[in-house]
């Protein structure tokens, strides 16, 4: 058991892992038939226990914060979007709210450093306050935030996810909502990977030809402004990250040591757990990718905590909504394995 950043996270359960696989070699059909389905529920047991994978009550929390990287023209809106998504989401209309309601999942909404004031949403308790700025400062011209604020966005984020669990909660997804905040999740890829700026920037909101390249400019010289410690994730994430994707990493760590199952998003969610995973490696036991992003920093991140995407729908919208189609499939693997007779428990002849 470790003990990192005052978050303590055991071993996975390995015995009910075990009994999970011996049980799908089992199953009532030819051997293995339902694929990774079966690889989905084995890696539930083993993080929940065999006898508790009853992940009924599933919920995504949309972590939201502003850019100060805006200002430097990386996006195809403009910062004031952050607060009116917001609004959105606490209204039911966006994306995440539908494919939420489609699947069954709640859906919470945090300002983590949002801009715009939100304070009448935090009073009908349609937001969840954890604001630590409003919003970060320019990556490119200094750290996106001090290393005490980088603490306090996970400490944040390790709260909401032990309160949930508290709660009853027994799976989540993460979301997010800032207005450039592929910006920082791309400077994070490159410093955690070591793959070059170049390779690993995507178009995010939509952006043309001559703004990926100014883009691509921005995020190189942030990491050189910064000189952000590639060992050291709380430098990182202080130097070039942001106030939602700190939440994030806490979130995914509060999960771990909750034993909930965790599923990660699109490029912002995977670089809220490459922190996380930075600084305990283990997570990976207990982390799920939803789906690939099209933006090919999330790809790379992926690959290096060692984690293959349920899904690849071409998405890029982010807000937590790979999640919210991938959490059912993860339910259905764990509900298969408990659920579904063995040859023997049939009364049918195996071969």
């Amino acid at each position: 058991m470790g003990d990192t950043a005052g978050v303590r996270i055991a071993d996975i359960d390995a015995e009910s892992k075990a009994r999970a696989a011996a049980r799908a070699d089992n199953l009532l059909m030819p051997r293995r038939a339902l694929g990774k389905l079966l690889l989905l529920g084995e890696k539930v047991a083993g993080i929940t226990g065999y006898d508790s994978m009853d992940l009924a009550r599933k919920m995504i929390i949309v972590m939201a914060g502003d850019h100060g990287v805006t200002a430097e023209g990386v996006s195809a809106y403009p910062s004031e979007v952050t607060g009116q998504m917001v609004r959105g989401f606490s209204a039911g209309v966006a994306g995440i709210n539908v494919l939420g309601r489609h699947a069954g999942i709640e859906v919470r909404v945090v300002d983590m450093g949002c801009r715009a004031d939100l304070s009448d949403l935090v009073a009908t308790g349609a937001l969840i306050d954890a604001r630590v700025g409003p919003g970060t400062a320019n990556m490119r011209r200094g750290p996106a935030m001090t290393g005490e604020q980088a603490l306090r966005c996970i400490a944040c984020g390790v709260d909401i996810a032990r309160g949930l669990a508290a709660e009853g909660v027994r799976m989540l997804g993460t979301g997010d909502m800032g207005i450039g905040n592929t910006t920082p999740s791309t400077a994070i890829a490159a410093l955690a990977t070591g793959l070059p700026v170049a390779a690993l920037t995507g178009r995010g909101t939509g952006i043309d030809d001559a703004r990926l390249a100014h883009k691509i400019e921005i995020i190189v010289e942030s990491i050189a402004v910064n000189h952000p410690d590639p060992s050291d994730p709380i430098d990182i994430l202080s130097k070039v990250g942001g106030f939602e994707i700190g939440g994030i990493a806490g979130l995914v760590l509060g999960a771990a040591e909750s034993r909930i199952p965790i599923v990660i998003d699109g490029v912002i969610s995977t670089a809220g757990a490459m922190i996380a995973w930075l600084i305990e490696p283990r997570l990976t036991e207990y982390v799920f990718a939803a789906h690939r992003s099209v933006e090919q920093a999330q790809a790379a991140m992926l690959a290096r905590m060692g984690l293959d995407p349920i899904l690849d729908l071409g998405m890029r919208l982010g807000e937590g909504t790979g999640c919210a189609l991938a959490m059912p499939i993860i339910e259905a693997g764990a509900k298969v394995l408990k659920e579904m007779a063995t040859f023997a428990e049939a009364g049918v002849s195996a071969q």
